[in-house]
């Protein structure tokens, strides 16, 4: 790759708007994310997608909403729609730990610079438009707004909240991954369709008084959830409403949600079907630079730092891991792309001037369920399930690794890639499954095989989560007996190649339903198998997850159950400095844990003797450091 033309960037200024020769535009879409002209930022994506569809499109990336809000001003207005497009990691997580802190730094601003999007941009920005453009439709999506589009918890606030789609103001929701919606909604405009008119496009969440008429496809069917104020009333109503959104969300044949608020209704229509190989593949052929926009020459932006040299395979993740967003998002069913495809991607990036052979990861959400799918697509139909591989891997799931194995052998002979990572996580449920046919147990064992000896840069990244079955029973995981045959044959697949690699286990505290004597096994595991842990974090409740349902209501959302939550910080803290038992300025807090617990069996399990002696510094040790 040469240098490249300014105008090979979707205009951002009113000045790279002339240089086109357009007097106006047809969409402008605002974005909290640095424009990135990448697949992996959802800005770029869905303006390329409005571009190809022949409309003339902008993006005005990280305005600032505290001056004279002259960025929201100098693109005009445009004969469309305005575009809200967040950012590619929701806002709240990007600004704050999970102890509620302010964080310091944004990956996805140059420079890492913090303080360049306000918290949830999504309201900020839509009210700014609002307010200077009322009669221009606004449109809001992206991660931000998908999560957001019932009543939910807000970790930061602890409050229930209505949807964002209220909040805001905005004249439509586009929920999930926006190009077909995106793709509608541009071609019903274009055709003289009132935008107000809109009332049935698929994937999109709309509001309307109680008592309006509006059009919808009579062939869904409608569920009404418990209202808003019902929800703020009975936490019970609002974890049964979870179940309800998140099995819909699961569903080939999905209902249209209805749920009042005050006296309007929030329409949510049902998704579109996941895109197909032939589309997908469209969309990662689209013109990106794959490069920054040249207005930030000079600087770093951390999280295209991450990505530049790496490859998105598929979408999607049937694993439904309770604390986790993905499927809420991208949805349960795996969109991949062709080999051609991804081949030709990677050719593409050994052009770069930077590529110096080394692919940071060849993966997706979960790396491992690429063209994975249901054998008989009418059970698919009839199923509900939030996971395909919890509480064990669905007898219907084909979990033959061969097609990934075949695409991994060719990508190591590209040339120009002496190493091809595999950075994205892998679900070793999977590969480790006795399908009961010897021959995909056969090549699954070869994958695993081949991955570790080939694919893993030193540090083999898995995500056992925890220990306890009964945690993990919660969390949709797997037990933890799978994670020490793991262990075993990554020693044995080290030794056979002599390889001096490391497996890296990632561990969650405070998940809803754990407690300190769980943290304290999770010790005492560790340890036993020689770990010293550092690939560990809080849980933060992220809106539409199971565990954030749990940890709003102290309900499971599928039982109704009383379920126990660590709130206060205090109870947090003193879960996760388990992870830290090896620490010397946390093994006082340690013991003395571990013996308010009667728990004295377990302190003989972590420490020797000569370490249950009180530490001399104590609790008042300068050097005491909290683990995150």
């Amino acid at each position: 790759m040469g240098s490249i033309e300014k105008s090979a960037w979707l205009p951002t200024t009113a000045k790279e708007v002339r240089e086109r020769g357009w007097e106006s535009l047809d969409v402008i879409l605002f974005s909290g994310d640095a424009y990135v002209d990448h697949p992996s930022f959802g800005v770029a994506v869905i303006g390329r997608v409005i571009e190809s569809l022949g409309l003339k499109v902008a993006i005005v990336p990280q305005p600032n909403w505290q001056d004279d809000l002259r960025d929201f001003k100098k693109l005009g207005e445009p004969k469309l729609f305005f575009g809200i497009a967040p950012g590619s990691m929701d806002s709240m997580v990007n600004h704050y730990t999970a102890a509620k802190r302010k964080r310091s730094n944004d990956a996805y601003t140059p420079d890492g610079r913090a303080g360049a999007r306000p918290d949830m941009p999504t309201i900020v920005y839509t009210k700014i438009l609002k307010q200077l453009y009322p009669d221009t439709p606004v449109v809001i999506g992206g991660i931000e707004a998908s999560l957001r589009r019932v009543t939910h918890y807000d970790y930061w606030k602890e409050q229930l909240r209505p949807s964002i789609l209220k909040e805001s103001g905005a004249d439509m929701l586009i929920y999930g991954m926006g190009e077909k919606p995106i793709t509608e909604l541009c071609s019903m405009l274009r055709r003289g369709i009132p935008f107000e008119s809109l009332t049935n496009i698929p994937q999109t969440a709309i509001i309307r008084r109680q008592e309006e008429r509006y059009a919808t496809n009579k062939k869904w069917k409608t569920i009404e959830l418990a209202s808003h104020e019902e929800c703020l009333q009975n936490p019970k109503s609002h974890a049964a409403n979870f179940r309800i959104v998140e099995e819909e969300s699961n569903s080939v044949n999905a209902a249209k949600l209805i749920q009042k608020i005050g006296d309007e209704l929030l329409i949510i229509n049902p998704q579109f079907t996941p895109l197909t190989t032939k589309e997908l593949d469209a969309i990662y052929a689209l013109p990106y630079t794959r490069m920054p926009h040249p207005k930030y020459k000079g600087k770093e932006i951390p999280a295209y730092n991450m990505i530049r040299h790496s490859v998105t395979m598929h979408r999607g993740c049937f694993g439904g891991c309770a604390f986790c967003t993905i499927s809420a998002h991208q949805g349960k069913f795996i969109s991949s792309r062709s080999e051609e495809s991804i081949l030709r991607e990677l050719e593409e990036i050994t052009q770069m001037p930077d590529f110096h052979g080394t692919i940071s990861d060849l993966g997706g959400p979960s790396a491992n369920m690429y063209r994975m799918e249901g054998r008989n697509k009418e059970l698919c139909k009839q199923c509900k399930r939030a996971s395909c591989a919890f509480p064990k891997i669905c007898k219907n799931m084909d979990t033959n690794h061969s097609a990934l194995l075949e695409l991994y052998r060719k990508a190591r002979k590209v040339e120009g890639i002496n190493h091809c990572f595999i950075g994205s996580g892998i679900r070793y449920d999977l590969v480790m499954h006795n399908t009961g046919d010897a021959t995909t147990n056969a090549i699954n064992n070869q994958y695993l095989e081949e991955v570790i000896r080939y694919h893993v840069s030193g540090r083999f990244k898995v995500a056992p989560e925890h220990v306890s079955d009964r945690v993990l029973k919660i969390m949709r995981k797997p037990s933890f007996t799978l994670f020490k045959e793991l262990t075993n044959k990554f020693n044995h697949i080290n030794n056979k190649y002599n390889l001096h690699q490391q497996i890296v286990p990632y561990f969650i505290s405070s998940h809803p339903g754990c407690n300190n004597v769980d943290m304290a096994e999770l010790a005492v595991e560790t340890k036993g198998l020689d770990f010293k842990l550092e690939q560990v974090q809080d849980f933060t409740a992220t809106p539409m997850t199971v565990a954030t349902t749990i940890y709003a209501t102290g309900y499971h959302p599928y039982s109704l159950k009383p379920v126990n939550v660590a709130r206060s910080e205090q109870e947090k803290r003193s879960q996760n400095i388990f992870f830290f038992w090896y620490k010397p300025e946390y093994r006082d807090k340690i013991i003395a844990s571990l013996t308010k617990m009667g728990r004295k069996e377990l302190i003989h399990k972590l420490y020797d003797n000569s370490q249950t002696q009180p530490n001399p510094k104590g609790r008042n040790s300068r050097k005491q450091k909290r683990g995150r």
